[in-house]
């Protein structure tokens, strides 16, 4: 955790200081020494969450941000989602090792309905867990796509909602970060999914390797040559197929089916046939898709 960061939140705390708070590549706004919002480019912004979840359509979003509140402050909803927001970027924010910058400023029009104090976000984000643990540290989350394992383990596996939105999403193109705003998630929440289906066999792995610049996604502002983490694939592979050129398309991906109660069926093997490493997959079967996102409803 950045000691640096999490000390000026706590001095800002006492002061009952009002202002932004700019920390990385995002900020904290602070109200009378209580955070009322927080952004993190890494992390779904609040504006998503609340237009995925129905609470606001973009335009009253839009005015909301202007000036015009109207009566999106007394929807219930929205004090919940705003909380969700904050802790989700401040886990990130806290991550990095950045300098903090603070620069007074009039209070967030969140204001009136959320106020957290700095001690209990720290403490929160100290709860969720080192953030460089496990085989995917917050510092990938933008920067790799999320790979479906080709082959998944045959014992039998059963999905939270949560992990079987995140599967049927990660398609080898798209990081964690792109995929929770795509799904309207907060990001922290994408993160865990992908760890957990990650040692249940389900994703691949990461492994760093060296590729251009300009293979890598939007959100990372990487230097040329700059070696990033991709998924590791589950079986040896030629160095073309590991670093394909990044003008090509991405490669297809096999059928994946992932065994759940009455929903998912058990993995098909088959018989008799070898399929070559080198051979490129083939595109996913939009059934198991269908029946994936069945899965979720169910479970939802």
């Amino acid at each position: 955790m950045n000691a640096e960061l999490a000390s000026e939140l706590r001095r800002l705390a006492a002061e009952g200081s009002t202002g932004v708070l700019h920390a990385g590549d995002g900020a904290i706004h602070l109200t009378e020494g209580t955070i009322a919002r927080a952004d993190c480019r890494r992390t779904t912004g609040l504006d998503r969450l609340v237009v995925e979840a129905g609470v606001a359509t973009p335009e009253e979003w839009q005015r909301a941000e202007a000036g015009d509140l109207g009566p999106l402050l007394h929807r219930p909803q929205l004090e919940t989602l705003a909380l969700l927001s904050v802790f989700d970027a401040a886990y990130f924010l806290l991550a990095a090792p950045t300098i903090p910058e603070f620069h007074p400023a009039p209070p967030h029009w969140l204001a009136p309905i959320c106020r957290i104090a700095p001690p209990t976000l720290v403490e929160e984000c100290a709860r969720r867990g080192d953030p460089e643990s496990g085989p995917w540290p917050v510092t990938l989350v933008d920067r790799v796509p999320v790979v479906p394992a080709r082959r998944i383990p045959r014992r039998r596996v059963v999905l939270t909602g949560g992990q079987a939105e995140m599967l049927a999403a990660a398609d080898a193109r798209r990081s964690i970060t792109t995929i929770a705003n795509d799904l309207g998630r907060t990001t922290f929440g994408c993160l865990t999914a992908v760890r957990e289906l990650t040692e249940a066999g389900l994703i691949e792995p990461p492994r760093p390797i060296s590729v251009p610049r300009h293979a890598a996604e939007p959100h990372a502002a990487a230097p040329r040559n700059l070696a990033l983490i991709v998924p590791a694939r589950s079986s040896p592979q030629p160095a073309a197929a590991r670093e394909p050129d990044p003008g090509s398309a991405a490669p297809d991906r096999a059928p994946l089916s992932v065994s759940q109660p009455s929903q998912l069926p058990r993995r098909r093997t088959r018989s008799g046939t070898t399929t070559p490493v080198s051979e490129r997959w083939k595109p996913i079967d939009r059934e198991v898709l269908v029946r994936v996102r069945a899965a979720l409803e169910e479970l939802a």
